[in-house]
């Protein structure tokens, strides 16, 4: 655990916190941190950060990471067969599984980057499950008596992200330029379209399965209200907005509102770009206007709040001086039920100053082929893939 921890890369956010590991048995290890910090195990045993991930030493140190990564051993229902990077992944079942041995004996992972792509391999029987198909593919699948559609996903929030609202000179500044936008904004409808109707509308950054998440309902679809904020804001005719992100690849969500902006007279011009280009200039804070953005990082309310509203996290633009105090006071608080008045206070004071636009937990169809009898798929709730894998069962012959 001590040499996993210390291997692991991108947990910046635990290791700052981390004064000492000790080894204290065979099967224990203690961790001594510098303060108080609430959120170490949120991260630590969590996908937040994926450093609780234990790897064999003595193997690792024998074949080195690259030869680690060509041939990996770990500790689930599946031991690792082959990898083609951006094609497939191959597994095979581990007998052995202290949980319960797995149905399926042997899993391909196929890297299929299209929708519709995704759906066609599908219906030729290419594969049994396909994740994350859009609409129209899901749609035209739910005509085939052969094939069910499955829905999962409620990790990630889709939100908007008023990049200029700290610029004084920018219309953003204004919060009811930014309540005007999310009154513009017909959640409901926008689920059916992108999702048929499974994703649900939201006024929280976080999930509401999350630990400290404060529930909070979507704003209102109200046009009316939306021009009326506009006009007391200064642009009774609307006002250009600037750009428009949608976060690669839900581009139609991002049209249609743009659309919906446009009618209480909110212009604005939908910027496209490939995702790892985006993720670049997200992160470097290059991006102006609005963005459709997305975050799915696991953990609780606080992890999650923690890259949008404090000045240091990696997406923030600006941070209220009484937020970031909270925030910085929740993290050392050691009282559960302390700690979450304040992250609902912070939750609650975000909301009011529409700081963001959140839109609903994204959930997502995916298709069952005819062998499919159990696609583990929501058995954790919230995780998008089939899961425990173990749990994945075929219909029998």
């Amino acid at each position: 655990m001590k040499f996993s921890f210390q291997r692991a890369k991108g947990a910046r956010v635990l290791k700052d916190r981390v004064r000492d590991v000790e080894v204290v048995g065979t099967t224990r290890v203690r961790f001594h941190l510098h303060e108080p910090f609430g959120d170490f195990m949120a991260f630590y045993g969590t996908l937040a950060t994926a450093a609780g991930w234990i790897v064999p030493k003595k193997y690792v140190e024998k074949v080195g990471d690259e030869g680690f990564k060509k041939q990996p051993i770990g500790l689930g229902p599946y031991r690792f067969v082959s990898h083609t990077p951006g094609i497939e992944l191959v597994m095979e079942a581990f007998e052995g599984h202290w949980r319960k041995v797995p149905s399926v004996k042997r899993l391909v992972f196929k890297t299929v980057p299209d929708p519709t792509t995704r759906a066609a391999m599908l219906k030729n029987a290419e594969v049994d499950i396909a994740y994350m198909l859009d609409a129209p593919a899901a749609l035209e699948l739910k005509r085939d008596p052969s094939i069910r559609l499955a829905f999962s996903g409620a990790i990630g929030v889709h939100y908007l992200d008023f990049f200029d609202q700290w610029d004084p000179k920018s219309p953003w500044h204004d919060r009811r330029v930014r309540l005007a936008a999310n009154h513009a904004i017909d959640r409901r409808a926008l689920s059916e379209a992108e999702t048929l109707g499974a994703s649900r509308p939201t006024g929280s950054m976080a999930p509401r399965t999350f630990e400290f998440t404060l529930a909070l309902p979507p704003y209102a679809y109200d046009p009316a209200k939306a021009r009326q904020l506009l006009a007391e804001a200064g642009y009774p005719t609307g006002f250009d907005g600037g750009d428009f992100y949608p976060y690669p690849p839900y581009w139609s969500a991002g049209e249609t509102i743009v659309g919906f902006l446009g009618a209480v007279g909110i212009k604005m011009k939908v910027r496209t770009m490939e995702r790892a280009a985006f993720q670049t200039a997200w992160a470097g804070k290059k991006l102006h206007g609005i963005c459709m953005c997305t975050m799915a990082n696991f953990g609780n309310a606080a992890t999650r709040l923690a890259d949008a509203v404090q000045s240091e996290g990696a997406y923030a633009r600006g941070a209220d001086a009484d937020v970031e105090a909270l925030f910085k006071q929740q993290a050392r608080e050691t009282d559960r039920k302390k700690r979450e008045a304040l992250l609902h206070q912070i939750q609650q004071l975000v909301y009011e100053r529409a700081r963001f636009g959140p839109l609903y937990e994204f959930i997502w169809p995916s298709g069952l082929g005819p062998r499919v009898a159990e696609p583990a798929l929501m058995l954790i709730d919230p995780y998008p893939w089939s899961a425990p894998l173990e749990d994945v069962r075929l219909k029998s012959k």
